[in-house]
């Protein structure tokens, strides 16, 4: 752990597994990010440092004033080798479950703080002078700031790889929204699909949010996982012990701080699809699906998605333009 003290910041980088102390402070910071980010969140980054961050940090940018605020949260890890070359670099912290890069950055000074951690880099040779941010939107508040640190700095951004991710932002045209996304036609297929569901048993959608229910949607979203075609490629979270467990303290956290659900489609008493839907301020993932294949000819995972669409519609806590990112 290293330091940089200025009139106006604090900065240090820590090991991420060392965070658990700051908890209390980072979550009182991803409440004022400029742009949140559920998978920098502590109850979701604490539960996958074991699994995915063994070797991670962070850059914590502090105000200095009393009494002090974290302001700023960096995650990242250093590579040594680059591209198959000796090229050192600080590479921003994700991994297979956090498919999201971007930095928690309090909205009150985002590009002085942005600053502070580029001058901390600048200052401690031991941490690379490269960064390089994956999956970080090149649009938006925080891409506009650091921009504008770089250009400062007489630096800039390159972008590689650039591609779009599916994002529900339908604007204020919320009414009938489904309709004209699917088109009369898919909407009438999927109406005759949910009819056969019906034909075995009632078909029901149950939702949970409380951490218990959230428990046990989570056993089933697992083994429906394990059932399909992640299953039979070794692929499956239930198959890893570290990654199971991951999944249950993570959800289960944040299902506690009103941040995780779990929708379920029911025929009968059986679960046949389930979605994992996470929540940072007004933005909303829908994160992880798995159905039952033997009911594939009647499309359950699509069926449950669309209800769970619907119900981000209609979310009045969700504002226009909302972003639900899958």
């Amino acid at each position: 752990m290293h330091g940089t003290i200025t009139s106006t910041f604090r900065v240090e980088w820590r090991p991420l597994a060392d965070l658990a102390e700051v908890a209390a402070e980072w979550r009182a910071l991803a409440a004022r990010a400029l742009e949140p980010n559920v998978f920098y969140e502590p109850a979701f980054a604490l539960a996958a440092a074991p699994a995915f961050g063994r070797d991670a940090g962070a850059g914590l940018v502090w105000s200095a004033d009393a009494p002090r605020r974290l302001v700023g949260i960096f995650p990242a890890r250093i590579e040594r080798r680059r591209y198959g070359i000796a090229l050192p670099v600080l590479v921003g912290w994700t991994h297979p479950y956090a498919p999201l890069g971007t930095p928690l950055v309090d909205r009150e000074a985002p590009a002085a703080v942005i600053a502070a951690w580029f001058d901390h880099l600048a200052s401690h040779p031991e941490l690379p002078s490269l960064v390089l941010l994956p999956y970080l939107p090149v649009q938006g508040p925080l891409a506009v700031a650091l921009d504008g640190v770089l250009a400062a700095r007489g630096g800039k951004a390159v972008v590689f790889a650039r591609h779009q991710r599916a994002l529900l932002a339908p604007g204020n045209a919320r009414a009938g929204y489904l309709d004209r996304a699917l088109g009369h036609k898919k909407r009438k297929e999927l109406r005759r699909q949910r009819k056969r569901l019906g034909d075995a048993a009632v078909v029901m959608r149950e939702s949970a949010s409380d951490p218990a229910a959230v428990g046990d949607a989570l056993g089933d979203f697992l083994r429906l996982e394990a059932g399909g075609w992640k299953g039979r490629a070794g692929t499956a979270a239930r198959a890893d012990g570290n990654i199971a467990k991951f999944l249950a303290t993570a959800v289960g956290d944040l299902a506690g701080e009103g941040k995780a659900r779990i929708d379920r489609l029911l025929v009968g008493a059986r679960a046949v699809a389930a979605v994992v839907v996470l929540r940072s301020g007004t933005t909303a993932w829908c994160w992880k699906i798995a159905y039952d294949e033997s009911f594939a000819r009647a499309s359950p995972g699509v069926q449950l998605l669309t209800d769970v669409t619907q119900t981000l519609l209609d979310d009045s806590t969700i504002p226009a333009p909302p972003k639900a990112i899958r």
